[in-house]
């Protein structure tokens, strides 16, 4: 399994500086001040703010739609927690996997008596038998979970893993929001496309800007209509 050195620094820090890797995983965000949105959870005196800040990670479920910032957030906070951290996800791993994980981060926990920070990506996609199985380790101290969902943890996350995490809910960008992201991708020399000296003229940029955040909020709304959707009547009385 991939080790924090692999997974949150040494892994994503190559990608970023190797020129053909992906224009997106160049520019994610390496620390807090870089990050675009949000500003209810990273502003100051904000909950995510302090935990960076502070080093001091909680177990979380980040709700939010597509290209919220889910996982940067993730990458953020084990990095500031100084922990051992694995990324797992319910696509691609399970349960067999879950356990290997489990076994080093009690090795880890012994050694280093940090708790390894596990940051599960679609969480919603294991069924409840199988998030039963972060339980007891969430309990013990023995991982900080930190699960991503584009779902409403309400009806995808058993109530016992709720019951033991902190939810937070992560908005759309806006459209001054993406248009910061894009101008900063143009900027950057090291990591963007500065290099190549592009100019984007305000009614593509502003297109471009416009396009993504609907994008996002269009997923956002069917997100949260699809969970009001799943709330049963209340009987007529009649």
């Amino acid at each position: 399994m991939p080790r924090q050195s692999e997974l949150f620094h040494g892994a994503s820090a190559k990608k970023a500086t190797a020129a053909h890797a992906p224009l997106a995983e160049r520019m994610r965000p390496r620390t807090i001040d870089e990050f675009v949105g949000q500003e209810h959870l990273l502003g100051r005196g904000h909950v995510l703010r302090d935990m960076i800040e502070s080093g001091r990670v909680e177990s979380l479920i980040l709700w939010g739609p597509p290209g919220s910032g889910k996982t940067t957030l993730a990458h953020l906070l084990a990095s500031a927690s100084g922990a051992p951290a694995v990324s797992f996800s319910a696509v691609l791993q399970g349960v067999k996997e879950l356990r290997q994980i489990i076994d080093e981060a009690e090795v880890a926990l012994e050694r280093s008596e940090q708790p390894t920070v596990l940051f599960v990506d679609e969480i919603h996609r294991f069924n409840k038998a199988q998030q039963d199985a972060f339980l007891p380790h969430v309990e013990a101290g023995t991982i900080t979970l930190i699960g991503a969902t584009t779902e409403n943890p309400s009806f995808e996350v058993i109530a016992p893993l709720l019951s033991r995490t902190r939810v937070l809910t992560l908005e759309p960008l806006g459209d001054a929001e993406v248009g910061a992201v894009i101008d900063r991708a143009l900027a950057d020399v090291e990591h963007g496309l500065g290099r190549q000296k592009l100019v984007l003229d305000a009614e593509a940029r502003g297109f471009l800007a416009t396009r993504r955040a609907r994008s996002t909020t269009t997923s956002s709304r069917r997100s949260s209509k699809a969970s009001a959707a799943a709330i049963p009547t209340p009987p007529s009385t009649g």
